[in-house]
């Protein structure tokens, strides 16, 4: 079994499949040492650490070369984060997914909001057309890639999100998307209906609020991302070690056995 089929069945197991997302080579190498299945990138905390702002201002250049050193250190399944796709056409975001295929990247996340100059969704049939033709070049080019396929409703919190997000379900999966990744959806009864709603796999977020690992898979989750959260946690430990060597006055903090 190649790492795109393994990466694929892991969305149809009755097991709740939980995915921690990387920064670096060194957070991917730690991961893989835990019990994951697959590791995922965090576009975010990617450009976090670069020191950049996240809406694909790091370069892609940049980010494909991180992308690498992370497959340099782990045999796991990675899939990666690419925002908007770092392209406005289906060729261009193709070009994309193409360049990290060819390094080993067995999925990717593409969102269908943008920024214009503040985030908003994009139109959901433009939007779905592009997909269309995302899946179309790579179906030709016989690049196996798993699409997950990013809405924004509820991180948006757009009007009538459960509707909107029904709605949009329905035209991603019509043309061609593997996954739906609902970022910051939190509540029991809007996560069964998104399930019920689309044969596609539910991906949800780490996001306070949310039910455990049991209850997510009663409501129809398939994958669950860590997100940023990670991340976020493991730099915010960074400012209370250092504050607390100044504190105390001595390296016991960072030290200790």
């Amino acid at each position: 079994m190649t790492n795109y089929q393994a990466f694929k069945a892991l969305h149809f197991n009755q097991e709740l499949f939980v995915l921690p997302n990387a920064w670096n080579a060194e957070s991917a190498r730690l991961l893989s040492k835990s019990e994951f299945k697959a590791i995922a990138t965090s576009s975010a905390a990617v450009a976090a650490g670069l020191g950049y702002d996240d809406g694909e201002q790091m370069p892609f250049a940049d980010y494909l070369f991180m992308v690498k050193r992370m497959l340099s250190v782990i045999t796991l399944p990675l899939t990666v984060d690419i925002e908007m796709g770092y392209g406005t056409t289906s060729k261009e975001i193709y070009s994309t997914i193409s360049a990290l295929a060819d390094v080993g990247v067995v999925g990717i996340n593409m969102e269908d909001s943008h920024f214009k100059p503040k985030r908003i969704l994009q139109d959901a049939d433009a939007f779905a057309k592009k997909l269309s033709g995302v899946k179309d070049e790579l179906d030709k080019n016989h690049v196996a890639v798993f699409v997950n396929v990013r809405s924004d409703t509820y991180l948006l919190g757009v009007n009538d999100k459960e509707k909107e997000t029904i709605k949009r379900a329905k035209l991603y999966e019509s043309a061609g998307g593997d996954g739906l990744f609902l970022p910051c959806i939190v509540a029991d009864a809007d996560i069964a209906s998104a399930a019920s709603s689309t044969k596609l796999p539910i991906n949800v977020m780490c996001f306070p609020g949310l039910s455990d690992f049991k209850k997510l898979s009663a409501l129809g989750v398939k994958r669950l991302s860590l997100g940023g959260f990670l991340f976020d946690a493991v730099y915010n430990q960074v400012k209370v070690l250092s504050e607390k060597v100044l504190q105390d006055k001595t390296i016991n903090a960072l030290v200790q056995k």
